[in-house]
């Protein structure tokens, strides 16, 4: 909002409209408190997120108002008062990001896709013309080789799409601008109650948040531009200590190396395009681009206007593929294990998170009762969740189940 990105802030207020809409079970409205030190400030983002709520009317979310520092203090007795002479509350949609994407790829299936994991691209194929025709594919597990032939194929690899494209054409230059966010894991002491915290300016200009999540408290994120894209990124002991160094700045009990639990990292596939060298300047919509050889690349964008991001990726297909077209269906169609929260009991329970499988999870349950217990006991995963990732959600190893099923 901030850069004049109002097509992005649009597209986007309306897209978690639709993900609350169609994944309800995972998907909810979080409350979020912004410090404001003096007059001025507490105009300018009051101001700010009216016009944010005028952007989204007609959504299921809360609306932004003023508050006074004393009735910000009993939100977020967390926060320091000094930090909080007045603040601004808003409203946001918080999800499940590993939860939703496997219900999004259990929904693609029960569409009529074929889903296949631990499959790598080694060869793009093409026609006596140049065309794409296909791809040959790599099983990893038991390194048989495949030839896929298709009518269109699309280029949506993240971070790594540069790489692909390469494949397809050695010479083309690259379209992403990689981008580093770190996130740390305190206990919930440093933070308890439900609201968040978002500081939108820190001293370097970039954005941090203090979010309860799964009854600990996430501390993010950095804004770091690398030079490429690594599957298994690592955080810098710089960018560790630039959370906690601002995250003590505002926080009654200033954590320490020593209190974070863990860290985790992700990388952002910013496109390229912006004059700035300060990946925090660069959009956060998504591109899409069609090479001579008329395969598709997809990127850019973020978690929150995936719908939408297909939805386009799809139109361009249609088209490049000469497909039969029709109406994009995805705007309503209701997520794998779709149900209202009050239909299936306590959210507390580690069961709520599955929605409408609910039901066939306490029949496991019953039938496997001695796979009731947690898998240790400061985290909230049970040895049955294990079982169900390996059976119903194509859990291939230790680590899809810890890093890519809960």
């Amino acid at each position: 909002l901030k850069q004049g990105n109002i097509t992005l802030v649009r597209d986007a207020l309306r897209e978690r409209m639709y993900l609350r809409q169609n994944a309800p079970h995972l998907v909810h409205d979080k409350t979020f408190l912004i410090p404001c030190g003096d007059l001025w400030e507490w105009l300018f983002y009051g101001i700010g997120l009216k016009l944010y709520d005028l952007l989204a009317t007609g959504d299921c979310f809360g609306r932004s108002r003023l508050i006074s520092g004393s009735r910000a203090n009993e939100m977020a007795p967390a926060i320091r008062s000094e930090r909080l002479r007045r603040a601004v509350l808003y409203h946001d949609g918080q999800f499940d990001d590993a939860r939703l994407l496997i219900n999004m790829a259990q929904t693609a299936d029960e569409q009529g896709a074929c889903l296949i994991n631990y499959m790598t691209v080694s060869e793009i194929t093409k026609d006596e013309f140049g065309f794409v025709r296909g791809v040959v594919a790599a099983d990893g597990e038991s390194d048989q080789s495949y030839e896929i032939e298709a009518r269109s194929v699309v280029n949506a690899a993240g971070p790594f799409c540069d790489d692909v494209r390469q494949i397809d054409d050695h010479d083309c230059k690259p379209m992403v601008a990689a981008s580093q966010g770190v996130h740390l894991v305190l206990t919930k002491e440093f933070f308890p109650g439900d609201t968040a915290m978002i500081v939108p300016k820190t001293s370097d200009g970039r954005v941090i948040f203090i979010v309860p999540w799964h009854d600990h408290a996430i501390v993010g994120t950095t804004d770091t531009a690398i030079p490429h894209a690594v599957a298994e990124p690592s955080p810098k002991p710089e960018e560790i200590q630039f959370l906690l160094d601002t995250a003590s700045g505002y926080l009654t009990r200033v954590p320490s190396m020593d209190d974070v639990l863990s860290v985790f990292t992700g990388i952002r596939p910013l496109v390229k395009g912006d004059k700035s060298s300060r990946t925090a300047s660069l959009s956060r919509d998504h591109v899409i681009r069609v090479a001579s050889s008329k395969l598709i690349t997809i990127t850019g964008g973020k978690w929150t206007t995936v719908r939408k991001m297909a939805e386009d990726c799809v139109d361009k297909v249609l088209s490049v593929g000469e497909l039969l077209p029709s109406r994009c269906q995805t705007k309503n169609l209701l997520i794998h294990g779709a149900a209202d929260p009050e239909d299936f009991g306590p959210s507390e329970t580690a069961s709520a998170i599955y929605g409408a499988d609910r039901q066939r999870i306490e029949t496991f349950q019953q039938q496997n009762a001695e796979l009731n217990a947690r898998i240790h006991e400061s985290l909230d995963i049970y040895q049955w969740q294990v079982v169900w990732a390996v059976r119903h959600e194509m859990a291939r190893s230790v680590e899809d189940v810890l890093a890519r099923r809960t």
